[in-house]
């Protein structure tokens, strides 16, 4: 139930434009935040992915980046 939920709010936020609608700001890596924190949560179940996905996010948002960095779901 709470992957579910998870995973619906990950769509709905997406949908909506994501951080860049919401913050202003574009993720330093491909896939996004929240394509790599849907992933983790479908992938490991609920409370791993949010880990995993959380740990990830920590990480963004480096203003210094120039590029962007490729970074698959292990």
């Amino acid at each position: 139930m709470l992957k579910r939920f998870a995973l619906s709010a990950i769509r709905r936020y997406q949908a909506n434009g994501g951080a860049k609608a919401h913050f202003n700001i574009s993720c330093n890596f491909t896939p996004s935040c929240s394509e790599y924190t849907y992933q983790a949560i479908e992938k490991y179940g609920f409370f791993k992915g949010v880990r995993i996905g959380f740990c990830r996010i920590k990480r963004c948002n480096d203003p210094d980046c120039i590029e962007i960095k490729s970074d698959p779901l292990p």
